[in-house]
């Protein structure tokens, strides 16, 4: 689905369903480097099961137009304009890594926007290794590569995976190298400087859930869980043997953690 925003062509995959702005709608925000098929499972059950999916290519990454906003506080303030677009007054947001992060502000800066809140893969602060933020910036492989060995559960690396015949580092990989590098230098940046998930969480008002991997070394679930003290009565789900990636690693139980948070009477009603 295409979508107009601020004069840009915006791209978000719907879940196989037309988009029907009368139904309750979600918003999957992807991380760094990634696009809109982070979700393909997650979306594709939604669309069928009663509610109006966009999973966005953010600007300036997949295959949206840029340029890529600077900040998390400007990805934020640019949610509600993608929403304005499609007609939609309030949505569920589901934001992996830092989209987690856009989530969070977006939930603190426009509550009435914001139905319900789940952060994949969140941790704060976010921060980027000043070595890996170089290999970025000089747009070496080696950054896709070392976020790749970090982002994945060791048992990730060598199978796991439950579509035969794939390997789930390698079209990791794949996704993360084709994604211009300067968003991925730009996305390290936009983590590393954001400072404001304190305060912004004092500010939510919407349910929360935090979605964690047991194994994430990026942002592990002790840090998540840690910051969840700061939220009111967040839910907490960690996948066992599970790394950053949840939406792949753990495809069924990701899927399984975010219906039982949106089906919640409080936020599907």
């Amino acid at each position: 689905m295409w979508i107009e925003v601020e004069g840009k062509r915006i791209f978000a995959a719907t879940g196989g369903k037309d988009f029907d702005k009368a139904k309750p709608a979600i918003l999957f925000i992807h991380g760094n480097a990634c696009d809109h098929t982070n979700w393909s499972l997650q979306t594709r059950w939604f669309a069928y099961h009663g509610w109006s999916v966009l999973a966005v290519d953010l600007p300036g990454n997949g295959r949206s137009e840029g340029p890529m906003p600077e900040s998390i506080e400007a990805m934020a303030d640019w949610i509600p304009k993608l929403l304005d677009a499609v007609g939609v007054g309030k949505a569920a947001l589901v934001g992996h890594s830092m989209g987690a992060l856009i989530g969070l502000e977006t939930a603190a800066r426009h509550p009435e926007r914001v139905k319900a809140l789940s952060l994949l893969g969140f941790a704060y602060p976010m921060a980027v290794n000043p070595d890996l933020q170089a290999l970025a910036d000089a747009g070496d492989f080696k950054a896709v590569a070392l976020m790749n060995d970090w982002m994945l559960a060791r048992k990730s690396h060598i199978g796991g995976n439950r579509n035969p015949g794939t390997w789930l580092l390698g079209s990791s990989l794949r996704l993360n190298d084709k994604a211009p590098r300067a968003a991925l230098a730009l996305g390290f940046r936009c983590c590393n400087a954001y400072r404001n998930a304190e305060a912004a969480a004092a500010k939510i008002v919407c349910p929360v859930q935090i979605l964690s991997g047991a194994r994430d070394l990026m942002t592990p679930a002790r840090a998540a869980a840690q910051f969840g003290k700061l939220l009111q009565a967040p839910r907490i789900d960690v996948l066992a043997d599970c790394g950053h990636l949840m939406m792949h690693e753990k495809p069924d139980e990701t899927l399984d953690a975010l219906r039982a948070f949106l089906a919640a009477e409080t936020v599907a009603a």
